[in-house]
This record gives C-alpha cells, structure tokens and sequence, in this order.
C-alpha cells in the first residue's frame, strides 16, 4: 500500500481526517442528548441541525476563491481550528441562537475541511489510483466515526458531557498542528497565484463552474443522492422499522453499525475495481444493488435478513461516494480541483438539507413504506442517469475503443 501511494502527504491527509472524524464522532454522539438535557424540543434539535447543513451549502463555493487565494493547506488549517472553536464553545452557549450560530460555524468549517482534503488529494493522486485514494480517505474518516461514539460514555463516565466536547476541540487541534507542521505546500495549479502565471504563459485559463458542472453532474448526482439518503435513513429507518416491522428500540441501535461494517470491508475493495474498470460503471452496478435492498425493507420481516440488507447496503451505496470523488478528478483538470470539490460539496449539502423535511413529509403523508420506496426510486433515478451519461465516464469510451468525448488528466 506505501507503494502504491508514496506521497507521505497524502497519509497525512489520511490521518489528520481520522483524528477529525473521531471528534466528529464524539461530538455527533452527544449532541442530541445534550440539547435534549437543556430542555431544547426535538423541533428545536432539528432546526439546528438544518442550521449545519446550511452553512456547509451557504459555504461550499466560496471555499474554491479562499483556496486559490490561500492555498488548500492554509485553508484546511483555518477549517480545522475553526471547527476546534465551534465545538469547545457548543455546551457553554446560553441561548437557542448562540448554538444555531455555532452550528453554522460548524457546517462551515467542515465544508471547508473537505474541500482542502479532497483538493488535495486528487492534487496528488494519479489517475489509476484516484478511487483507491478516496475510498482510503472515506474509511480513515469512517474509522474515526465508529470509535468516536464508542468512546463518548466513557468519557461522559469518567468526567462530564461538556468535557467531551472540550475532548473533540483538543483533537481537532491537533489535527490543526499535524497538517500546518507536516503538511507540504500546495503542488503548483492549485492556487490562484500560479493561474495567474500559467495564463500569463499561455497556459489555458481555468474553466467556468457550468463547464466543470457538466463535466461532473454524474458525480453531483452521486453525492446529492448519497446526502439525501444518508440524513433520512438515520432519521426516520428506525422509526419504520419500529412502528412496521416490530423491531425493538435496541435492535434499532445496532442497524448503523452493519451499515459501517459493510462500508469499512468494501469501499477500498470497490476503489481498486473502480480504478481498474471505470468509476461510473461501477457506480452503476452498486446503485442497482443499493436499491434492492433499500426495497427490501418493504418486504423483509426477520431482523437479520434486514441487518443484511443493511450491511449490503452500506458496501454499495456508502462507495459510491468516494466512487464519484475519484471519477471528478478524472475528469477535471488539477487546476479547478478546488471549484469542482466546491460544486460537488453543494450538493451533498443539498441532500442532506433536503432529504429529512422530505423524508418526513411523505412519511407523515403516506406512511413508512412510501418513504422506503420514494428513497429507492431516488437511487433508480439515479442508476438510469448513469446510463444516459455514461459517456461522463472516459473509461467507457476507451473500453470501446472509442475516442474519449471527455479529457482525462493526469494521464
């Protein structure tokens, strides 16, 4: 594996975004409970929520002008201390409004630490192992999720919840020093300064955001799609699964974790493929996958046929993310890497703010089973724009022995 990536930048980049997504596990594990213990009503809970998402939407373009400006290091920097800063002042807010400003912070700053991650990280991959780097990416950051939550009662045990928090601010802190002591500078093409001076030697000008748009509209889809399904399913499977299929409160806890287990033991298995045999087939062939088994839940009734599902479910429709990740940087030049990271993180922004009102609203309206299948024909909508576009992917064309309609970089 050190062969395949020998960029020591790039397992920094791994690390620092596992010590990130332990802090995110540990906080995300103890939000709701801590508001709920302050008296905030489960609409209150979720208006803040919403409060994040907005500020990962609101936040995700301007990210492409402060990296050109900046640099993604120097971004990726700000990014991480600002979050370090949201989260240690979260459990000493007084009021409503305070936390829903912190919560904007928070969707901010992380929209900002994806884009510099991914930025880089397509920055300094080469093509035929973009995928393998992004399901890397994705798993370092799963890892931290898991443990995160696992960690969170027995730190509450041991001292007290706004500890905790305080606990996710100081490893985010640390992720902070790791990449601004270790984190070499930005490879050139990927700030503006050596824009300006590529243009000045006629080197060609950065593309528009509807041209790159166009170019990566397969993988936008993926990840609004991934965003949608992922902040619904967390919200409202539980509550079908109670109401509908008899499952207890217990056994409802446990879902998730097959949903990891399946992600964490396929998403790289699925990269190496998806860098052998194109990217957009094989998100393809997960999303029909993907979609069975979202179907399934309608019609299985044993706990552990659904906890297979689920696992299953998680090893498709989990890797198509980084999947799509890698299949942008394919088809972008290095250059607008941080523009197209920018377009891709409003969408998945996007989903995520839309799928719960969504969710719930057809839940409200029509019952579980419609929001199961209204879940399942979003991800078909999704299989049958991969076919329509399946030039978006170059590896289709040259398995065809076709000239490729889209430029590949890197190559």
């Amino acid at each position: 594996m050190l062969r395949r990536i020998p960029d020591r930048n790039i397992w920094l980049v791994f690390g620092a975004i596992f010590l990130l997504g332990l802090a995110y596990g540990i906080a995300i594990s103890l939000t709701a409970v801590f508001l709920d213990a302050r008296g905030f009503t489960k609409t209150d809970i979720g208006l803040l929520a919403s409060c994040f998402a907005l500020g990962i939407v609101l936040l995700s373009l301007p990210m492409d002008t402060l990296i050109r400006r900046f640099s993604a290091k120097a971004t990726l920097v700000l990014a991480l201390v600002g979050y370090a800063t949201a989260v240690g002042a979260f459990p000493y807010l007084p009021s409503f409004a305070a936390i829903a400003a912190v919560r904007f912070l928070d969707g901010a700053c992380s929209v900002g630490i994806w884009v510099s991650c991914e930025t880089i990280l397509l920055a300094r991959s080469d093509k035929d192992n973009k995928a393998f780097v992004t399901s890397l990416y994705a798993v370092s950051m799963a890892l931290g999720y898991v443990l995160g939550p696992l960690c969170a009662p027995h730190i509450v045990a041991l001292s007290s919840m706004p500890a905790a928090f305080l606990l996710s601010c100081v490893i985010s802190l640390i992720s902070a020093v790791l990449v601004l002591a270790r984190l070499d500078r930005d490879l050139p093409g990927m700030s503006e300064a050596h824009g300006k001076a590529g243009a000045a030697s006629g080197a060609e000008p950065s593309a528009s955001s509807a041209s790159i748009l166009a170019r990566i509209k397969t993988a936008c889809f993926a990840t609004f799609a991934y965003g949608y399904f992922q902040a619904s399913v967390v919200l409202f499977l539980p509550l079908y699964l109670m109401a509908e299929k008899g499952v207890t409160r217990d056994q409802t806890i446990q879902i998730p974790a097959y949903f990891a287990v399946g992600m964490l033991l396929f998403t790289n298995v699925f990269g190496r493929i998806g860098d052998r045999r194109g990217h957009l087939l094989l998100m393809r062939v997960l999303g029909t996958i993907g979609t069975l088994m979202i179907l399934g839940f309608v019609y299985l009734d044993r706990y552990d046929a659904m906890c297979v599902a689920v696992f299953v479910a998680g090893a498709t429709l989990a890797s198509i993310s980084p999947l799509s990740l890698a299949l942008q940087g394919v088809v972008t030049a290095p250059r607008d890497y941080s523009r197209a990271n920018s377009l891709y993180n409003v969408f998945y922004a996007a989903g995520m703010l839309l799928g719960p009102p969504a969710s719930s609203a057809i839940y409200q309206a029509a019952g579980g089973v419609a929001m199961i299948y209204h879940l399942a024909a979003l991800w078909a909508a999704f299989v049958v724009f991969t076919v329509v576009f399946a030039g978006d992917d170059p590896a289709a064309r040259r398995s065809a022995g076709e000239r490729a309609s889209v430029p590949v970089w890197n190559e």
